[in-house]
């Protein structure tokens, strides 16, 4: 009982400090914001060909396919810290979909984050990024959506916890985080550098993974965890061009290749773009700040790095080579392998824990796949493989310990 009141207390703090904020920002929660009723222009096949380009741009699919289930008609969960908000519905059926919207009820949801009836909706769909998004690009998604055929799919409602699962807390969260509105262009760059910053910060939302999060799901610094994903989106700057170009395009490279959310995001999303907008975003990328190095790491116990080369042997070396080269794309090289000598360790425990899938691409219609190997080797075991993996082939990162897998999971 005496929980129960701490809880109900805390929860009452909470919601009393809510509100003073909202008073303190004067925030307008009654979703009056004027709809930009202008008439879309005459939807034809250009524009619904325009439209779908641009739902793979943004990977739409992604979020509002269930596993399983018939694509644009929603139903799939997306978990966050904060519990887990439901995709909705984008085919146009009247009841379940978005069969009663305008034009201008899209381009609201899209540049201000506010669903057909005004309420706010949550950042779980990236509207901060959606903003950047061109009326004209709105339209022409808009058109894409309305000609699917209509699937009657209600959805589950979605389980945010209290208060996060109210208009209020959503409202203060704006007033932190949100800034609406198309980026203005900058002086002296590139028609190419500018596609490409509108597609990695527009319709992309790349950021949306790949920065650090705070207590309340805002942006931080570039690179993070993705929360309830357990893989690390390093930072977007940096890197060789070509092999990024390669990467988004052919999901491998001479370096690495797509692996856990990011196979998903190339299969679905960047693998269809064309030629001229990958290089456009690698353009833009590739001015981007790259990662700072990681502090020197301490060499891991001589012991611990035996083990891990007896077990490198036994399970890696067919593939990765006893130099730790691998034969690209097919079995990517693990000397000099971003991915492995990041700071953080979580990608390479994830790939030998899970095993790495590559997705499918035209350039690569059957890759190879790497088993996972969490149910052959213990903690201690991967940690050691992962620890020699890190600090062989000329690599210089951090060990591994069985607590940083057991971290991982």
């Amino acid at each position: 009982m005496r929980m129960k009141h701490v809880i109900r207390g805390s929860l009452v703090v909470a919601s009393l400090a809510l509100a003073w904020s909202v008073a303190a920002v004067g925030i307008d929660l009654r979703g009056s914001r004027p709809l930009d009723d202008t008439p879309p222009p005459a939807t034809d096949a250009a524009l619904v060909a325009r439209g779908a380009y641009l739902a793979r741009a943004g990977n739409c699919m992604g979020c509002h396919t269930a596993r399983g289930g018939i694509e644009y008609a929603g139903g799939r969960g997306i978990e966050t810290p904060f519990g887990t908000v439901v995709a909705p519905n984008l085919t146009p059926d009247a009841d379940t979909g978005l069969g009663t919207w305008t034009a201008a009820h899209f381009r609201r949801a899209m540049s201000d984050g506010r669903s057909r009836d005004g309420r706010l909706l949550s950042p779980a769909f990236p509207y901060p990024h959606f903003t950047h998004v061109t009326r004209d690009d709105n339209d022409a998604l808009f058109a894409f959506l309305r000609s699917l055929p209509p699937v009657h799919a209600p959805n589950p409602p979605s389980t945010l916890r209290f208060p996060f699962d109210t208009q209020l807390a959503l409202a203060v969260w704006r007033a932190f985080y949100f800034r609406p509105g198309v980026v203005s262009p900058e002086p002296g760059r590139s028609a190419e550098w500018h596609r490409g910053r509108y597609l990695v910060e527009g319709l992309g939302h790349c950021a949306a993974c790949h920065t650090t999060r705070d207590a309340l799901g805002g942006p931080g610094a570039d690179g993070g965890l993705i929360p309830m994903e357990n893989w690390y989106a390093p930072p977007l700057g940096g890197g060789d061009p070509a092999s990024v170009a390669a990467l988004l395009k052919h999901g491998a490279s001479a370096h690495g290749t797509a692996m856990g959310p990011m196979a998903e995001v190339v299969f679905r999303s960047t693998a269809h773009l064309t030629a001229a907008d990958v290089a456009a975003m690698v353009s833009y990328l590739k001015d981007m700040p790259a990662a700072p190095p990681p502090p020197p790491a301490e060499r891991g116990d001589p012991a611990v790095l035996g083990r891990g080369a007896k077990l490198y042997e036994t399970h890696c070396a067919d593939c990765h080579g006893a130099d730790g080269r691998g034969a690209a794309p097919a079995f990517p090289p693990l000397a000099g392998n971003p991915s492995v000598t990041l700071g953080p360790a979580t990608n390479v425990i994830q790939a030998i824990s899970r095993g790495g899938f590559a997705p499918v691409t035209a350039a690569h219609p059957q890759p190879y796949g790497m088993p996972p190997f969490a149910g052959v080797l213990d903690e201690a075991e991967l940690a050691a493989v992962a620890t020699y993996v890190r600090q062989s082939w000329g690599n210089e990162a951090g060990a591994v310990s069985a607590l940083d897998v057991l971290r991982t999971r």
